[in-house]
């Protein structure tokens, strides 16, 4: 995760200070970063790393859910601000619906037919068959129903590559909060690449991420510096359930509590430094 520490560091050494949406900002644009699996998960060891909640918010994902209240039941609660927002409220079908965020668009997209497509099972299977396709994509940005989402997808996009048996995938995101998101976001989608290299039999191999507007809020100053100062450990390895050979198998409905999670995925030998507590802005 050194290069993370790097980008944070040349943001606030290089960023342009601007005024946004939930405040005043530090940023740089069109950021990449590669992580190579091969050298273990990419979990952030400056701080803690949430690691359940970014199981939760993926496998919820995964599932097609607009739900909160599904994502509650496993123990995170990272959705409640905007579910809860004064812009959204108005907007909500019942109590706990987001709207058409990532998981509707990556499973239930509508076409102008009124059928759907499943993405997610699509280009899954199309890895299977035709692993060369150049048409590996998965997008949650839906200009159409952009008002129709509690927030608008930060992570956009992501495309799957095959070569010499091994998977690699290649996400976009549009809105990078460098100090709370972007590490849950390199974890959420390692994990991703892992989930899918096993349902496709291929070996996780690279996770690239492109940063778009890539900042750091005024008010995580503060946190980052402290982030900055800490010793970096040794990256953690991923353990996945070898009973997870489909989608279906990672259905959480029969979990009874969120631990449950452990079940299907947990880091192991993961060390880090304290959590380092900053505001999120919605």
């Amino acid at each position: 995760m050194k290069q993370y520490l790097e980008v944070l560091k040349k943001i606030m050494d290089e960023g342009t200070d601007r005024q946004a949406r939930y405040g005043p900002t530090r940023a740089l644009f069109a950021v990449p970063l590669r992580f190579r699996m091969g050298d273990g998960f990419p979990a952030i060891t400056t701080k803690k790393l949430a690691f359940r909640s970014v199981v939760a918010e993926l496998l919820w994902f995964i599932s097609g859910s607009c739900d909160n209240r599904e994502l509650n039941r496993l123990g995170c609660h990272i959705w409640d601000a905007n579910q809860n927002a004064d812009y959204w409220k108005p907007k909500a079908k019942y109590d706990g619906d987001l709207g058409r965020v990532y998981g509707v668009q990556w499973r239930h997209w509508k076409n102008p037919d009124g059928t759907e497509t499943d993405q997610l099972k699509t280009i899954i299977e199309r890895i299977k068959s035709d692993p060369f396709d150049r048409r590996l994509v998965v997008t949650a940005w839906n200009p159409g129903e952009i008002n129709q989402m509690a927030l608008p997808p930060c992570h956009m996009m992501f495309q799957f590559f095959v070569a010499n048996g091994k998977l690699s995938l290649h996400m976009y995101q549009r809105s990078c909060d460098m100090f709370l998101g972007v590490p849950f976001n390199i974890a959420s989608y390692a994990l991703m690449l892992h989930i899918v290299a096993r349902l496709t039999n291929l070996e996780a191999d690279e996770l690239i991420i492109t940063l778009g507007d890539a900042h750091i809020c005024h008010n995580h100053f503060d946190a980052v510096k402290e982030q900055l100062s800490r010793e970096l450990f040794s990256l953690p390895t991923l353990w996945l359930n070898p009973e997870v050979k489909t989608l279906d198998d990672l259905n959480t409905l029969q979990f009874k509590e969120p631990n449950d999670i452990y079940k299907l995925v947990k880091l192991e030998n993961y060390q880090s430094g304290p959590t380092i507590k900053a505001e999120m802005g919605v």
